[in-house]
């Protein structure tokens, strides 16, 4: 009887070595901005010593924030909104409005029970997680919180997005098998289930 050799297998070093802001980002504790942000003011520790900036670590270091990091993150805010036409997602441009904008004490929702006052801080450092275009409807999620945005729009994240789009007039054949050919969004193939 004859034997296919196997494939090798690759394990991870756990004794590899990255930067410091780099593993906060992959255990989800911060953005790397943030991460250099909380080093440089002293507030991480790794393996119960201050880090430095710049530092390299491996999966097996201890990684912990202090007080005050975790308080500066509570202070962050990450707002849904209802975007309307003629708004863009991200920083004015061309004329238009910036969503952000639209975020008002006399906008909010009467439902929200976050018991967290309307300041006009929450309105700065918002990033939008995810975009929608100038001609488009629906949710839009701003956020001051890297953790946030990382979930929804990172490299890894599982999030599912979902468009709904109207034409108006009538669609061919060619254009039908088109859409059903497959769409792409900023290079990547869009699920075909939807299209009908």
């Amino acid at each position: 009887a004859s034997s296919t050799p196997s494939e090798p297998i690759m394990e991870h070093d756990s004794n590899e070595t990255m930067r410091l802001s780099k593993r906060m980002a992959q255990l989800g504790l911060c953005s790397r901005r943030e991460a250099d942000s909380y080093i440089e003011q002293g507030w991480v520790k790794v393996n119960g010593q201050t880090a430095v900036l710049g530092q390299k670590v491996t999966e097996r270091d201890r990684i912990d924030l202090n007080r005050q990091a975790h308080e500066k993150q509570a202070e962050r805010v990450t707002i849904l909104l209802n975007k309307p036409v003629g708004y863009v997602s991200a920083q004015a441009e061309k004329g238009y409005k910036s969503a952000a904008e639209l975020i008002t004490a006399d906008n909010r929702w009467e439902g929200d029970d976050s018991r967290i006052p309307f300041s006009e801080k929450h309105k700065f450092g918002l990033a939008p997680a995810g975009r929608l275009d100038i001609d488009s409807v629906g949710l839009l999620v701003l956020t001051q919180d890297g953790r946030i945005a990382k979930q929804l729009i990172g490299e890894n994240s599982g999030s599912e997005k979902e468009y709904l789009v109207r034409v108006r007039g009538k669609l061919d054949e060619k254009g039908l098998a088109l859409l059903n050919h497959g769409l792409s969004l900023d290079g990547e193939k869009l699920d075909r289930k939807s299209v009908v």
